[in-house]
C-alpha cells in the first residue's frame, strides 16, 4: 500500500506532543482506573414475601361457562412477589416477579411511588408477571383491592431489598433449551431457557430465569402457582440463600406439553422440577460475565391497526347481538368490539388507526380517554431496553408471541448476550405475529373481544413491534 504523508499547514501555535502524549496517558489511565472502580461497586439486594390474599378474590382461571367468576376452593401454594435490585453505583435497577397473570392496576401506584420515594425512574422499573392464570384476576373491579394492597406491599419489598444490597456482586449470563413446550399458528418453536446469575463472592445470591411459554396451572379455582413456582422452589431448595426469580418471555402462541399419565398437579411439579434442572444446568456451565454499568429507556410503541368494517358490515354483525348491555369482561365478551364499533358510527367518532390512539382503563378497556387522571395512563406497547454491562435486557407489555421475541434476539444475539421477557406491568393484551392476524386466531381477536377495541390489529403489527424494539434497543446501547 503507498504510504501517503500528510503535510500540514502552519497555524502559528506550537504543537507539543509531549505534553499531548501525557495528556493521552492520563485520561486513559482514568478511564482503566474509574472502570476498576466502578466494578467494585456494583451492588445487589433482595427481597421476597408472600401476597396471597386473605379474601377470596376470584381466580383468573376461575372462570364459568356462564363468563362469571367465581371464587377460589382453596390453596395449595402461597403466591410470591420477589425483588432483585441491581446498584452499579449511580443507577438502580429494580427487577419485580410476581406469581400473578400482570400487576395492572398496582403498576401505575408503583411508578408513581418508586419515582417520588425513592428516585427510581420507571423505565428503572421492571415489573414482570410469571402469567400465572391461579391468582386474582387484575382487571375484575372486584379485586383492585388487592391490586392497590400489592403495589404497597411490593413497595415495601423495593426498600428491604435496597436495604440489603451488598456488594461488590458480578453478574453472569447464560441460556439453554427446555423442550417440553410447543407453539401454535404454524410457527416455530423458541425453547431457549435464559438465566442471569449474580453472584457475591461464591455465594450465588440470585438467578433470575424466563422461558417463553404459558404456565402449567394445577387446577381451575385452586390457588397455586403453576410449574414456573414449583421450578423457584426447587432452585431455593438446592441452592440455600439463593433468591430465584421467574419471569415469562415471548410465549403467548406456546404451551407445555402435560407429561403423560399424571394429573394436573403432579403434571405441573414435573414440569417444574425439569424447568429448575435446566436452569442449574445452565448456571453450572459456562457463563458470560456482564457485569458493568447499566441505563434502562422506556418508550411507547405505536402499533398499527387495520380499517374497521364498513357501518353495513357493523350493522350485519350486530344481528341477535345484544346492543344495550355495555361491555363486560365476563358475559358475552365476544361482542364486546361489536358494541363498541357501533357507537364509534354513532357517535361520529374518528377510528384509531394505531394502539397508541387510544387509553387503557383499570377494567380493561380500550378508550380514546382516560376516565380518570393518571401520571401514567396505560397505553400499548410500553417497551423497556434496560443495558446491564454489555447486555440488553429487554422487557416487553403484554403477551408477546414467540416469533416477536425470537427475530428480536436473533437481530443481537451473534454481537452480544440478549435478555428478553414479556408479560410486563399493566394489561396483558396479545401481540400477534402477521399469520395470527392472517387466521384471526384468538391471539389476534383479543383485543377486539375482550379490550373492546372497534379495530383489530393490522397484518404488519408483528414488523412494527420488532422494528421499533430493535430501534429502542440500539439506542439503549449508543447511550
Amino acid at each position: 500500500m503507498e504510504e501517503k504523508t500528510m503535510k500540514y499547514k502552519p497555524t502559528g501555535m506550537k504543537f507539543n506532543w509531549c505534553k499531548m502524549t501525557l495528556v493521552i496517558m492520563v485520561l486513559c489511565m482514568a478511564a482503566l482506573s474509574s472502570c476498576t472502580l466502578w466494578a467494585a461497586e456494583m451492588k445487589a439486594g433482595t427481597a421476597k414475601a408472600v401476597i396471597t390474599p386473605e379474601k377470596p378474590y376470584p381466580l383468573t382461571s376461575g372462570k364459568l361457562q356462564t363468563g362469571e367468576m367465581r371464587p377460589p376452593e382453596g390453596k395449595t401454594h402461597d403466591l410470591y412477589a420477589r425483588v432483585l435490585v441491581l446498584n452499579d453505583g449511580t443507577t438502580r435497577l429494580v427487577i419485580v416477579t410476581y406469581d400473578m397473570n400482570s400487576f395492572d392496576v398496582a403498576t401505575p401506584i408503583l411508578r408513581e411511588r418508586c419515582r417520588d420515594k425513592l428516585g427510581i425512574d420507571p423505565s428503572c422499573l421492571l415489573l414482570i408477571a410469571t402469567h400465572n392464570h391461579q391468582a386474582p384476576m387484575p382487571r375484575w373491579a372486584e379485586n383492585f383491592p388487592h391490586q392497590r394492597w400489592l403495589a404497597e406491599k411490593v413497595f415495601g419489598l423495593i426498600k428491604t431489598a435496597i436495604a440489603n444490597e451488598q456488594g461488590p456482586v458480578n453478574l453472569f449470563f447464560g441460556s439453554g433449551n427446555g423442550y417440553f413446550i410447543r407453539s401454535s399458528g404454524n410457527a416455530p418453536v423458541d425453547y431457549e431457557v435464559q438465566v442471569l446469575k449474580v453472584m457475591y463472592g461464591d455465594k450465588v445470591l440470585a438467578m433470575l430465569f424466563n422461558h417463553p411459554t404459558h404456565v402449567m396451572t394445577t387446577a381451575d379455582n385452586i390457588i397455586d402457582v403453576g410449574h414456573p413456582g414449583y421450578a423457584m422452589d426447587e432452585i431455593e431448595r438446592q441452592i440455600p440463600g439463593v433468591l430465584a426469580l421467574y419471569g415469562d418471555a415471548c410465549g403467548a402462541n406456546q404451551f407445555v406439553i402435560p407429561p403423560e399419565g399424571v394429573d394436573k398437579p403432579e403434571g405441573a411439579k414435573i414440569i417444574g422440577s425439569q424447568l429448575a434442572r435446566i436452569v442449574l444446568d445452565i448456571a453450572n456451565g459456562s457463563m458470560e460475565d456482564i457485569t458493568g454499568p447499566i441505563s434502562s429507556k422506556m418508550e411507547v410503541i405505536p402499533l398499527p391497526f387495520a380499517p374497521p368494517p364498513s357501518y353495513e358490515e357493523a350493522l350485519a354483525l350486530a344481528k341477535d347481538v345484544p346492543l344495550d348491555i355495555g361491555i363486560v369482561h365476563g358475559k358475552n365478551r365476544d361482542t364486546n368490539w361489536i358494541r363498541t364499533l357501533l357507537s364509534y358510527y354513532k357517535e361520529g367518532m374518528p377510528f384509531p388507526t394505531k394502539s397508541t390512539d387510544l387509553v387503557c382503563i383499570d377494567e380493561g378497556y380500550l378508550t380514546r380517554k382516560p376516565d380518570k387522571p393518571r401520571a401514567f395512563p396505560c397505553r400499548i406497547e410500553e417497551v423497556i431496553a434496560a443495558k446491564i454491562g454489555p447486555m440488553p435486557l429487554v422487557v416487553l407489555q403484554g403477551e408477546v408471541c414467540a416469533p416477536i421475541g425470537m427475530r428480536i434476539k436473533d437481530t443481537f444475539r451473534c454481537s452480544m448476550p440478549i435478555m428478553v421477557f414479556a408479560y410486563m406491568g399493566e394489561q396483558n393484551i396479545y401481540i400477534p405475529t402477521r399469520e395470527l392476524v392472517r387466521l384471526d386466531a384468538y391471539q389476534s381477536q383479543v383485543i377486539r373481544i375482550q379490550y373492546g377495541s372497534p379495530c383489530g390489529w393490522a397484518p404488519e403489527v408483528e414488523d412494527d413491534m420488532v422494528n421499533g424494539v430493535i430501534e429502542l434497543v440500539k439506542s439503549t446501547l449508543e447511550k
